[in-house]
């Protein structure tokens, strides 16, 4: 786990290695542990260390294949790579290491663009061609190691994150409105937009090639696929399975030369995490972030987790650690935040900020539970809202509406009035459609296509920004968090899951969303534990009952209550502070408008006062 960085000259300059180190440096906290430099000509690549996997110099980077034609940065962890390793070994190539670093550039020189698909594990890199004298960039099919990139005037930069590309001098950190026209709509990214003009996020299983003198190329290598199983199997025969790879999926990430813990809420997936994994780990070490509700109201008031990990603790054995967020901790780490975030995605991520920070001063890894809603349905109240039995646009139109997490079409053309020129040309709900340019639309003929499709538009779009955010976030405090339910083997058993095993009800909720439109409706929407039927069948194995009876709850701060209460003078400050920079973008009635019905307690516009006082920061972080 490291941060990368390079610059390529693709008009011939030659790269300073001067300007490459102050990339590579911007990057510390993601690589503590060393520093390489590689300069050839008009190519340079940089690397900051973070060591887990042979911690000998042995594992230093960039590193050159035995045959000297290809050299490499890499960032994250290969979990299968003993077994890429006897593969290999098997052609002829021998060693020098025992890190994944080597086996990746050696099956890079057997295998090309053809080793992507072979990997399990996370991972963006850059490999060099010394021969043929093209760059390779690659990221994870999931995407949960980020990679940017830049390109315009003969110049390719990339980097793990954006604050290494803007400290090359040819980078002007110019502002691009429609990617916050985008991100205020669905509060993420469903392109590979960012806030900065020309600075792009390679897309998860993409893979981008350039030669010198030449124009990059993207291209995708791998892509979900949700859909019903064509053979006929028991229900135990898929719970079997299911406990035999999630098992499996533990065991590959515990694979580590320092010590792995793990992240404990009160929910289940991060409790069969911790229950697999202390099984073999002795004295694992666990990490819970709760809340003071002293000031909470409402729904808010459970959401301190404490109590049910202090007892999955006691069950498991695990040496626990806990602390308690109280109001006025967001204000007090939105600053440093902001600027390690770069632009922001989904949820209100200060918990996990904070979560990071306390793991940090016991492990170099932690385990998180990210990844098992997404893949089992454990959002039952999005997937049923997309179930209309119609055609495919209106389907899309009526998703579409649902994914508008701040701020409605009818007010974006006010909101971004300051730059209306800037965004005229942008279409969210194209932007929402063409997330489904692979899927099939005639294939919506039953509930459980609807059901798959949506399935995959929270793959690709939701669970990509948390990935994003926690990658951030963890890194921020030089931590690798891994996650075991994004394993390759256990992803592609998820996909082929019937959609019955994952939700209940879902013929009687399709009747009573067509049919009965009214109160009971909305009662079913509100509060459900349907999700993930067979996971929690499963997981009934490792975790005691109380835990699964749990019905879903995200891991949030009261921050509805603490906005219009204990942090209202903050929020009141930024939001009416007259030289506020936000207000370059964004029509500053608007925003005070929609800001002032949550203080007021009229809406709870809590997801928006967020993004509004994250986005204020940002601007001051990144632009002139």
């Amino acid at each position: 786990m490291c941060g990368i960085a390079g610059v390529l000259h693709l008009d011939g300059r030659t790269a300073s290695p001067a300007i490459l180190r102050r990339m590579t440096n911007s990057l510390i906290h993601r690589g503590p542990d060393g520093e390489g430099l590689w300069v050839d000509g008009s190519i340079g690549l940089g690397h900051r260390r973070l060591a887990i996997i042979d911690l000998s110099a042995a594992g230093h980077q960039p590193m050159k294949t035995r045959c000297g034609r290809f050299v490499i940065t890499f960032n994250g962890e290969i979990y299968n790579y003993r077994e890429l390793r006897a593969t290999l070994e098997t052609k002829g190539y021998r060693f020098r290491s025992a890190c994944d670093t080597e086996v990746l550039i050696e099956g890079f020189a057997e295998w090309g663009v053809g080793l992507f698909n072979r990997l399990n594990g996370m991972f963006a890199f850059a490999i060099w061609d010394k021969r043929d004298r093209q760059l390779f960039l690659a990221r994870d099919r999931y995407g949960i190691k980020p990679l940017y990139y830049y390109h315009a005037n003969g110049l390719l930069l990339f980097g793990s994150e954006v604050k290494a590309l803007v400290e090359h001098p040819e980078i002007s950190s110019e502002a691009n409105p429609a990617g916050m026209l985008e991100y205020f709509t669905f509060q993420n990214f469903f392109t590979d937009q960012t806030f900065l003009k020309d600075i792009r996020l390679l897309p998860a299983a993409n893979f981008l090639v350039v030669k010198l003198g030449g124009e990059p190329h993207v291209e995708q290598y791998w892509d979900y696929c949700f859909e019903e199983p064509t053979e006929v199997r028991s229900d135990n025969d898929y719970a079997d399975e299911l406990d035999y790879l999630f098992t499996q999926a533990v065991s590959r990430q515990l694979v580590s030369d320092v010590e792995v813990g793990a992240y404990l809420s009160g929910g289940m997936d991060s409790g069969a995490i911790t229950a697999v994994a202390s099984k073999q780990l002795k004295d694992m070490r666990t990490f819970t972030c709760g809340f003071d509700l002293s000031s909470a109201s409402g729904m808010e008031l459970g959401f301190d987790e404490r109590r049910a990990a202090e007892s999955m603790s006691y069950t498991f054995q695990t040496e626990q650690y806990e602390m308690v967020l109280k109001a006025g901790d967001m204000e007090r780490c939105l600053p440093k935040l902001a600027w390690h975030l770069e632009e922001p995605r989904v949820g209100q991520s200060y918990p996990n900020f904070y979560a990071a920070q306390l793991a940090s001063k016991f492990n170099k890894v932690v385990l998180a539970g990210t990844g098992g809603d997404e893949l089992f349905g454990g959002y039952p109240w999005r997937y049923y809202r997309a179930v209309v039995n119609d055609d495919f646009e209106h389907y899309i139109d009526k998703y579409y509406s649902y994914w508008q997490r701040l701020v409605p079409n009818a007010e974006l053309k006010q909101l971004f009035t300051p730059v209306a020129d800037d965004v005229k040309h942008v279409w969210t709900r194209d932007i929402f459609r063409d997330v489904f340019k692979n899927q099939h639309a005639e294939s919506l003929s039953r509930p459980e296509d609807y059901v798959n499709h949506s399935l995959y538009l929270e793959a690709k779009t939701f669970l990509h920004g948390l990935l994003v955010v926690e990658d951030k976030l963890s890194m921020a405090h030089s931590l690798e968090t891994r996650v075991p339910f994004l394993d390759n083997d256990l992803v592609d058993f998820a996909m082929r899951l019937p959609a019955r095993l994952k939700l209940g009800k879902l013929d009687d909720v399709v009747r009573l969303n067509e049919n009965e439109p009214g109160e009971k409706t909305a009662k079913y929407f509100q509060k459900t534990n349907d999700g993930k039927l067979i996971l929690r069948n499963v997981m009934a194995r490792h975790v005691p009952a109380e835990v699964l009876e749990r019905e879903k709850q995200g891991f949030s701060a009261p921050d509805a209550s603490w906005f219009k209460g204990d942090s209202i003078e903050y929020v009141k400050r930024e939001v009416f502070n007259k030289s506020a920079r936000m207000y370059d973008f964004l029509d500053r009635d608007s925003v005070q408008r929609m800001v002032g019905l949550h203080l007021d307690g009229k809406e709870n516009k809590r997801l928006f006062v967020w993004s509004i006082l994250n986005f204020e920061h940002w601007c001051r972080h990144y632009l002139p």
